[in-house]
């Protein structure tokens, strides 16, 4: 949450100005720019991408233009656009100075849900032009989104598009914050204990925003009659004329003219798309007993939360700031219903899709929160509840949820041009393009449910591995258990709020009291007796080492694998794993990492257990890399590397690296691998080429071995922090499965990643 004291936050302070002109100014001005997406490097290219060869495209389109999505991005390319009358709270400041609110729209159709955007601002203030101009626009674009159009203009536009063209029109003012606040308004009432039928609503602002609030209220059940919107000049009421619009007319109530404090008695929902102040801390004592307050004016409120809360202790509050509970954002909704309507190909966006939307985002809101979306709001309490009514902008699984149920939605009211078969595959598909590594793990994870495994944290007490743990009984089979003091680990999963219980959900063991306590450290001892630890060195390390306390689980098939890591260094881990679970047949090989880049994954080996690996071991851990890398149904093409290129060098690297392609030759293999070379020419098959024509691997490499643990960690560190890379692993080669030891830096995502890995029977990698 933004820490309302600090200046470089607060609306209006010179520091947040400075840095706001600083964020789009520099290093380049404005937000966007234009990418190729495919390569532009010599003369064929240039006659496939232009003349000649896009005539081919173009005909194609002329005679089927639904070929247009195949061909073009028009199937993922939205326009925003404005005239810049109604911008923000900045009101009519005309289409230029509107242009950084629209890139700031476009960037946001991007990051949340990957759709490409143009920032379209047009110097039309007739409304019916304004549409015309619009209309022009079909060929380009897949969808429109209309922005900060003012009222009533805003509705002859969006009527007349719609009516007009046969691609998506959404008025974002309009729609997007309907929606939004039909999902806090369904949970704000479950929180409340009531229902849409019973309650009298009051609003204010007769604006897009707020007649299209009220008019999807009334879709969810709330009754016309119980509705009363007030604006400047008071009451909508019977024979009203002053500032009156048709859509203001349809919410007149009978009667004379009266003021806000005069119908807000016994309201149960106060909605506020206004302006600051407008609602006083007398009326809200007038309210029903838990009232519901949407204060929704930016950047003040109609009233602040804590004036509303002095009168009325209970009051369930939403704002539009981001530093109060519940912010109502559009960011919730347009980049998902967008997606949705995109990928089926709909010709409209009709009321049954925006309440799909909304019965996604309440739904998400009462699940367990993410851990990606509880690392992006640290700190902040993420339980449904009061003080919790909608998920957070960064909670991933918004693009799943919600686009799959408008796409559905889309689909079962006939407006959807090119249905999906499966929609549970399509669901898949969004999810993988927000969790980077789901599509590469899903044949681990589908492997993995073929056995019921018993995974032990050695480090149960980490928020992290709660989370892990979580997932792990909602998506798998396998079954967690975590080391771990009983009254922390329960605290701590209310802190997170989540609904696994220990004891009841998953099995604890107490390092400070637990029945089999003379058993483990007996164990420990009989394994160490002859390596000079006693038995009250055993007793101590079964009270206090975690990672041995679950590698002696394992070995004594109380426990299938062990993971441990999250905080201490590797090598203590790797320590007590090849003490306890080390055998002739079972020791560590090397550690792998799983590197997923934005063009495809890259193995990198050894990162962590042999520093200096002989031949032999670095022999051992290609064919190690080989077996775990079809895990991922990927096929192995390894690359040795060194500073030594094919025998250029007479360095140590080189010469280890050259006795391990004697050991890999010695026998048939059944994999593709090849060195000692550079990391360029592993990755470079033309430079390869030109350097040592004839080479064995087929294309680039898709796993680097290296010659030291310094080379590999920092390629795969490099990869991580300026490649964006996500990792998966280390995954600790040799031990059967038995146990797995991560970094400090893991997050719960890639903790369930690994309890896959560890969950797959090793029948199914050989």
């Amino acid at each position: 949450m933004a820490d309302s004291t600090d200046d470089t936050n607060r609306p209006g302070s010179d520091s947040l100005r400075q840095a706001a002109l600083d964020y789009h100014r520099l290093p380049k001005p404005g937000k966007l720019e234009i990418r190729a997406t495919k390569p532009l490097a010599n003369g064929r290219d240039l006659s496939r991408a232009y003349s000649p060869g896009v005539a081919e495209a173009c005909l194609e389109i002329k005679n089927d233009p639904d070929t247009a999505r195949d061909y073009t991005s028009r199937g993922n390319l939205v326009a925003v656009v404005t005239n810049g009358t109604a911008v923000l709270g900045l009101g009519n400041i005309g289409a230029l100075a509107s242009k950084p609110v629209m890139e700031g729209k476009a960037v946001l159709f991007k990051k949340f849900a990957n759709i490409d955007c143009f920032d379209i601002e047009l110097n039309e203030s007739d409304p019916e032009k304004l549409a015309d101009i619009v209309c022009a626009l079909e060929p380009t674009f897949g969808a429109i989104n209309l922005e900060d159009i003012k009222a009533p203009d805003c509705f002859i536009v969006e009527k007349i598009c719609r009516e007009r063209m046969n691609i998506p029109v959404f008025h974002d003012d309009q729609h997007g914050t309907a929606i939004v606040v039909g999902a806090a308004a369904t949970n704000a009432l479950r929180v409340a204990g009531k229902s849409f039928e019973e309650i009298k609503v009051v609003s204010t602002g007769g604006g897009a925003a707020g007649i299209a609030c009220l008019d999807m209220l009334l879709k969810l059940g709330v009754r016309r009659e119980n509705v009363y919107l007030c604006d400047l000049a008071g009451l909508v009421h019977e024979g009203r004329s002053e500032d009156m619009t048709p859509q203001k007319a349809a919410y007149a109530q009978p009667g004379g003219a009266r003021g806000l404090g005069d119908v807000i008695d016994g309201a149960d929902l106060f909605l506020g798309l206004s302006g600051p102040g407008v609602l006083k801390p007398e009326m809200v004592e007038k309210m029903a007993d838990r009232p519901i307050i949407f204060a929704l004016a930016n950047p003040t409120p109609e009233i602040m939360p804590d004036l509303a809360r002095k009168v009325k202790p209970g009051a369930i509050i939403a704002t539009g700031r981001s530093d109060f509970p519940n912010q109502v954002n559009n960011v919730l909704c347009f980049p998902f219903i967008f997606r949705g309507a995109l990928d089926v190909g709909a010709t409209t966006i009709n009321d049954e899709m925006k309440i799909a939307c909304i019965e996604g985002i309440a739904a998400l809101a009462r699940a367990t929160t993410s851990a990606e979306a509880a690392a992006a709001y640290s700190g902040e309490q993420l339980t449904f509840g009061a003080e919790y009514l909608i998920p957070k902008p960064f909670d991933p699984r918004l693009m799943g949820v919600v686009a799959s149920a408008v796409a559905r939605a889309a689909m079962e009211t006939g407006v959807a041009a090119r249905p999906i078969a499966d929609m549970e595959a399509y669901k898949t598909r969004l999810d993988s393009s927000v969790f980077k590594s789901a599509l590469l793990m899903r044949p681990v994870f589908d492997a993995a449910r073929s056995a019921e495994r018993r995974i032990v944290f050695a480090e149960g007490e980490d928020e992290r591995v709660l989370r892990a743990a979580h997932a792990i009984i909602e998506e798998t089979t396998d079954t967690p258990i975590l080391i771990g003091r009983p009254d922390v680990i329960e605290t701590r999963c209310e802190r997170a709020g989540l609904t696994i219980r220990p004891g009841i959900d998953f099995e604890i063991v107490n390092p400070e009291n637990d029945p089999r306590y003379r058993d483990y450290w007996g164990t420990y001892h009989e394994i160490m007796a002859r390596s000079g630890v006693s038995p009250d060195i055993a007793r101590a390390v079964m009270r206090t080492n975690t990672t041995a306390i679950g590698a002696v689980m394992v070995q004594r098939g109380e426990a299938d694998s062990l993971i441990c890591g999250t905080f201490g260094q590797y090598l203590w881990h790797l320590n007590y794993v090849t003490q306890v679970l080390g055998t002739p047949d079972l020791r560590p090989v090397g550690a792998l990492s799983l590197m997923i880049l934005e063009d495809g994954p890259l193995f990198v080996a050894d990162t962590q257990v042999h520093a200096e690996p002989s031949p032999e071991q670095i022999a051992e851990t290609v064919i190690g890399c080989a077996r775990h890398i079809r895990r991922f149904g990927i096929t192995p093409q390894i690359a040795l590397c060194s500073h030594s290129q094919f025998g250029n060098l007479d360095i140590s690297s080189g010469r280890r690296m050259r006795a391990a392609l004697e050991i890999l030759d010695a026998e048939p293999r059944d994999f593709a691998y090849e060195g000692e070379m550079h990391v360029d020419a592993a990755l470079d098959p033309a430079l390869r080429e030109r350097i040592f024509p004839g080479a064995r691997l087929d294309g680039a490499a898709n796993c680097l071995v290296f010659a030291n643990t310094d080379a590999a960690s920092g390629v795969r560190n490099i990869l991580k922090m300026k490649g964006a890379g996500l990792e998966v692993g280390p995954l600790l080669m040799g031990m059967g499965n038995r146990a797995h030891i991560v970094t400090p830096s893991i997050t719960a995502r890639g903790l369930l990643n690994m309890s896959a890995i560890a969950g797959t029977p090793v029948a199914h990698y050989g």
